[in-house]
């Protein structure tokens, strides 16, 4: 169905989009579905011989048309409708503007300008996104259990597993991160896509789970402190651990303690024995020597006596 519209003053549209310029002069628009976006002619106003047509999807389908010699412009709705009440033309420029834009109107749209100075031409790639979720997050708590130990069967720290999720978008990336670092990340190009992270328990780091297209992100963020909880067989192999733990350290405290009293006690008994024996060694004996004196008794039978007298020294 063509619409014929008299426009009788400007039109001015502000729209909402990311545009960027290829190598060979295509156009990239990025915007997010419920937007408006404006395609811009770069013509500052229309001559009165200028022709402008708009054209979309690779069978060069007309969609609009401003012939300024007749004062005219048209739209068309396409076969399909898409277009429908969508579209508007600024009948001063000649630029398009897709209002309340769907994933639909994702394509390539071309321009075509006819003037006295001959026929140019402008293409625009616009990609329409869908509105971004924000991710949901998981605690799958049933395997931390089996990521508590190696397969050595060592015992390892115990670990929380999440599980970060987005459904019902395509062509976005879906993130971990750790404070402002990248952990882990993966394009999502199916309609229910997830992304791990494995955590140790009790640990004070910030995460996040980011999904993002060009335009925009949603974040969500995970408190570990308040999600990550250990299985009951790691509270009760962790209370194990650290009683014994405990008790080896008192223990070890102990026997210290008393191997010092000991050390203590004998030391000082070594030492009363070696002051007692220094004592001793200070004392000196002597050999008494016996001198011989003879008397001579004149009134005896005249034998010589013989008389023994100690002698004390010091």
């Amino acid at each position: 169905m063509i619409h014929i519209f008299e426009f009788f003053g400007l039109f001015l549209c502000f729209a909402k989009g990311v545009f960027g310029v290829d190598t060979d002069g295509l156009k990239s628009v990025s915007v997010m579905e419920g937007d408006s976006v404006t395609l811009h002619t770069d013509v500052t106003e229309i001559q009165r011989e200028d022709q402008i047509l708009w054209m979309f999807g690779p069978q060069d389908t007309r969609i609009a048309e401003i012939i300024k010699r007749f004062n005219s412009s048209s739209i068309d709705d396409d076969d399909d409708g898409r277009f429908k009440d969508k579209l508007q033309l600024d009948d001063q420029t000649g630029s398009l503007t897709i209002r309340n834009i769907r994933i639909e109107h994702s394509g390539l749209y071309k321009l075509q300008i006819i003037s006295k100075k001959g026929t140019s031409y402008k293409r625009f790639s616009v990609t329409v996104y869908a509105p971004l979720p924000v991710p949901v997050i998981i605690n799958n708590s049933s395997i931390c259990s089996s990521s508590s130990s190696s397969s050595s069967g060592r015992s390892l720290s115990p670990k929380c597993v999440f599980q970060c999720s987005v459904v019902t978008v395509t062509h976005v990336t879906l993130s971990w991160y750790k404070g402002n670092s990248l952990l882990s990340s993966i394009s999502v190009s199916d309609l229910n896509s997830s992304l791990s992270l494995e955590v140790e328990y009790q640990e004070n780091n910030i995460y996040s789970c980011v999904v993002n297209n060009p335009i925009r992100n949603q974040t969500k963020h995970l408190n570990i402190n308040e999600v990550c909880q250990m299985c009951s067989d790691q509270i009760s192999r962790s209370y194990l651990i650290s009683s014994l733990i405990v008790a080896g350290v008192v223990a070890l405290v102990v026997i210290i303690a008393v191997s010092g009293v000991i050390y203590w006690y004998i030391r000082d008994r070594k030492q009363a024995s070696q002051e007692v024996q220094s004592h001793e060694d200070e004392i000196h004996y002597a050999q008494p020597n016996l001198c011989a004196h003879y008397v001579h008794n004149t009134e005896t039978s005249g034998a010589d006596l013989t008389e023994y007298s100690s002698v004390k020294t010091s």
